[in-house]
Formats: C-alpha cells, sequence, structure tokens
C-alpha cells in the first residue's frame, strides 16, 4: 500500500506507474491535497483514476468545523459504525469529476446547502484498491482517535489487509 498526503506534479508518467501498481494489486490511500492534480489535464487524468480531482481556480474551500454523514447504505467495512462525526478541518467541494468513474461514497458533508464528497473508495476493474479522504488538513486531525480509526481502516483495505489490521494505532501517542 502508499500512501499519499501531500500536493505533487501528477503527469502521464505518474499515470503510468500508479495504473501498473494498481493492476499488480497495489493499494492506495490519498489524504487531503494529495487530490490535486494540477493544471486541467493533469487534473482530468487524476479524476479519472480517482473518481475526483482538486484543481486550483475551480475547487473550493473553508477552514473549520467538518460534519460528516455516512452513508448507512454503502456498508463499507471502513466506515463500520460510523452515523455521523464532525472535525476541525478543511473541506473542500467544487471538486473535477471523472467522465464515467462513478463514486462508491462512505461519507459526505455539507457546504454551500448540499451534500458533497468526503470519503469514497475505488476499487478499479483492472485490479487494485483506492481509499480517498478530504480529511487530513491540520495535523491535530491525525491525532482524533476517530479520524485514525478511518484512515487506518482504509489504509488496511487497500493493502487487503484485515480491516481492523492497525487497531494498535488508534490511540498511539494521544493523551488521556
Amino acid at each position: 500500500a502508499v500512501v499519499f498526503n501531500r500536493r505533487g506534479n501528477w503527469d502521464e508518467a505518474k499515470a503510468k506507474q500508479f495504473d501498473a501498481f494498481l493492476a499488480r494489486g497495489g493499494g492506495v490511500t490519498f489524504i487531503h491535497w494529495s487530490l490535486a492534480g494540477g493544471e486541467k489535464e493533469p487534473t482530468a487524468s487524476l479524476a479519472q483514476r480517482l473518481g475526483l480531482a482538486s484543481q486550483t481556480g475551480i475547487t473550493k474551500y473553508r477552514h473549520g468545523m467538518v460534519d460528516l454523514t455516512f452513508d448507512s447504505a454503502a456498508a463499507h467495512p471502513i466506515s463500520r459504525g460510523f452515523k455521523q462525526v464532525t472535525f476541525n478541518d478543511e473541506m473542500y467541494w467544487n471538486l473535477v469529476p471523472a467522465a464515467q468513474t462513478p463514486l462508491k461514497l462512505l461519507a459526505t458533508a455539507a457546504e454551500a446547502g448540499e451534500q458533497h464528497p468526503h470519503a469514497w473508495i475505488q476499487e478499479p476493474p483492472s485490479g487494485g484498491r483506492i481509499f480517498v479522504t478530504l480529511g487530513g488538513h491540520y495535523s491535530s486531525v491525525f491525532d482524533d482517535a476517530l479520524f485514525r480509526i478511518l484512515l487506518l481502516r482504509g489504509i488496511a483495505w487497500t493493502a487487503n489487509q484485515p480491516i481492523d489490521r492497525f487497531n494498535n494505532l488508534i490511540e498511539a501517542g494521544l493523551e488521556p
């Protein structure tokens, strides 16, 4: 499994490596700003793989409390037991969608009067697994046990490991 947590420069060479990694059964987790694809064409290429991607000048954002609502119909192991949770973080919306790449939503957040994707998964037909969360702008959110549960479950799922594989890390270093 590979975890991305920083904006990079997406291009076709990286897209080919990414596709090959997934085709070998690799798992990838994208956190927060790692969804930034760059200019128009790279963003479209990244969105085609993730379902959505962020593009400067189009994507909107807000800092503050973010209320997540989990899709109970999704019934996915990553979001097991979650209905609603609030984090102090940054929310993105107006993400660039992919043509013909439907999202498997796990959680949404309300912004500008409507619900927007906040966490989702993808299982490309060519192989591999992808977990995406918009959370992770502030380092303090990584000290939130509930955020850790979602993130660590997502990483375990992408690696085809038992979903509770990293439970011993949920409370590591947290103050009581």
